[in-house]
């Protein structure tokens, strides 16, 4: 999809928060990623947390 972030080639640990972040972002669904709003992102956004 083309909302996927990239990991750069830097000298960053896998712990970093950023790294982290990336990587829970690129797993989240499509529908959740592509909300048209900040509510309606935080409404499918907990949906889908609660559904792991």
């Amino acid at each position: 999809s083309g909302m996927k972030l990239e990991h750069k080639k830097f000298n960053i640990r896998k712990t970093c928060f950023t790294v982290r972040v990336m990587e829970q972002w690129n797993r989240l669904p499509r529908g959740v990623v592509e909300s048209p709003s900040l509510e309606v992102f935080k409404t499918h956004l907990d949906m889908f947390l609660c559904n792991l």
